[in-house]
């Protein structure tokens, strides 16, 4: 018999497994389950811990086996093999959706080529400093662009509520096999870290390298090579690969496959381009975010969510969402005990982001506060831009740029805009601003003045709804560093929703955050797997 059961303990009693088997015994004899200790195992499956009604617990669930052996599925990781070279299939993007899809492509003998225009995580780290010390963007190697993609040096934050997309257990298991800290099988948030995250990378690299699989680091996609059968005017269109262009050298090549899966991350902002040209009608818009990074001290929110108690208690996390005149504007990519970090992919832009370490222990939490901006909030300007372009659909994609433009306006090099919760709501520069995490510097700006109205008026009105939950959340230290742009892309890549093909394009799979279909780390992953799984069924 298997029976899970979640218990509620102080956090004193974390530790404590005398009393966590006790009341695991007498929640089995309130359900009138018969056992015995000798034939009673118990896997621990997940902790989360609980700040509401004023008092901190935690909740432990288990798995209860009582007369069977623990399942050893439970620990499986997937066996790949050696690529056998019947089949290629081109990769673009070596993010979560690319890594995944090439071990998936691996679990069946198939050829992954991974096509990267960033660096590999050492030469990227390098990239990444000097964009702090340096104001400095490398444009194909950055926070956004590189190998292991735009979470590996923002955070590592593996949490997803996207439980219909495929195995979250399964993406976990994988994680923690190429080196990530086994608590991500049990947490409620689990998080590996920016510092831990790129080891975990390289292993997944250096396992696909090992198994036949190819990686092309500096090497940008410049363009799709489609079949002779459309060059002749027949109405269907399919990729048969890409042409390439090394970002260093300039030298040109080409990549044929059998199948091309496109992965490129959501600030791939000349992919977009590339597919309007190419197939207009490939591309729609999509609802996205923008707003504003707001920066507490630790100890304020870590105070705020655990009711004053925080002694032996990790930094606390939140999530807000309120409703403003009919849009969404809420919490994304919480960092506690983290960093506001520089996550431009261009020198004429300033975008921020978030991150944390392992440990979660600088004296800052931040997160997100953006908005929900619809197509139909779209200036008109920008719609009448794309339409002259010929493909309405990319009118968001060229507002966010604006915005992340204006942004570089107001900051300098890469110092951001920034200004104090309190004055924003004032609608006043800051006349001194906090110390912050943001390492390329802050530069005071009134933000109402610049972002739109939409946006400004919706974050006002937030802010002041968050508080109501969150009391003490506005107040004189907490700042805001502008623009947060990059929670999602505003376009999305149609696909059929069988074959996950590209509509337009065959034998090209879109995938990932940046395809419009998942929106971190481990949905990324998944959606990385079930594009691969369809892809090989096509082969037969």
């Amino acid at each position: 018999m298997i029976k899970e059961l979640t218990i509620t303990i102080n956090p004193e009693d974390e530790k404590n497994y005398k009393k966590i088997k006790s009341l695991i015994y007498k929640e089995l004899n309130n359900n009138r389950i018969a056992f015995t200790a000798e034939n009673t195992t118990l896997v621990f499956q997940k902790k989360s811990i609980d700040a509401r009604h004023g008092k901190v617990k935690l909740h432990l669930r288990y798995k209860v086996y009582i007369d069977e052996k623990p399942s050893e599925s439970e620990d499986e990781v997937p066996h790949w093999k050696k690529a056998d070279g019947k089949k290629t299939v081109i990769i673009i993007g070596s993010g979560p959706a690319g890594l995944f899809a090439a071990l998936r492509l691996l679990e069946v003998g198939i050829k992954p080529v991974i096509i990267e225009r960033g660096t590999d995580t050492a030469a990227r780290r390098k990239d990444i400093a000097l964009i702090s010390t340096k104001s400095v963007v490398n444009g194909n190697s950055n926070y956004c662009f590189g190998e292991g993609g735009a979470g590996t040096f923002s955070d590592g934050k593996l949490y997803t509520r996207s439980n219909k997309r495929g195995d979250i257990g399964r993406i976990l298991r994988i994680f923690a096999h190429f080196g990530a800290d086994k608590a991500i099988l049990t947490d409620a948030h689990p998080h590996i870290g920016t510092d831990r995250l790129p080891k975990v990378i390289n292993n997944m690299r250096n396992m696909i390298i090992e198994l036949g699989g190819e990686f092309y680091f500096n090497t940008k996609l410049t363009d799709f090579i489609i079949s002779d059968a459309e060059l002749r005017g027949n109405n269907t269109k399919t990729v048969r690969g890409i042409m390439t262009e090394n970002v260093q050298t300039g030298e040109k090549k080409e990549f044929l496959g059998d199948a091309v899966i496109l992965a490129t991350g959501h600030s791939a902002t000349d992919v977009y381009t590339l597919l309007a040209k190419t197939e207009p009608k490939a591309l729609e818009a999509k609802t996205f975010a923008a707003g504003v990074r707001v920066e507490h001290p630790r100890t304020l929110i870590d105070h705020i969510q655990y009711h004053g108690k925080t002694e032996g208690m990790p930094a606390a996390e939140y999530r807000v969402t309120v409703q403003e005149d009919e849009r969404g504007v809420y919490s994304f990519c919480m960092c506690p005990g983290g960093f506001v970090v520089p996550s431009a992919s261009g020198d004429d832009e300033i975008v921020v982001n978030g991150m944390s370490a392992a440990a979660r222990n600088s004296k800052w939490s931040n997160a997100a506060i953006v908005v929900e901006t619809r197509p139909e909030d779209i200036p008109q300007n920008f719609v009448a831009e794309a339409e002259k372009m010929g493909c309405p659909a990319i009118a968001g994609l060229l507002f966010r740029t604006e915005l992340e433009r204006l942004a570089k306006v107001h900051g300098k090099g890469q110092a951001a805009p920034a200004q104090l919760l309190t004055d924003f709501l004032a609608n006043k520069t800051s006349s001194k601003l906090p110390e912050t995490s943001y390492t390329p510097g802050i530069v005071a700006s009134n933000l109402n003045e610049w972002l739109p109205p939409h946006i400004c008026g919706r974050l006002q009105k937030g802010f002041k709804d968050i508080d109501k939950k969150m009391k003490g959340f506005i107040c004189p230290e907490a700042l805001l560093i502008a623009a947060e742009t990059r929670t999602s892309t505003p376009v999305r890549i149609l696909r059929d929703n069988e074959t996950l093909e590209c509509c337009g394009l065959k034998r090209l799979y879109p995938a990932g955050e940046g395809s419009g279909y998942s929106g971190g780390i481990v949905s990324s992953a998944m959606d990385g797997e079930k594009v691969a799984c369809e892809l090989v069924k096509s082969f037969k």
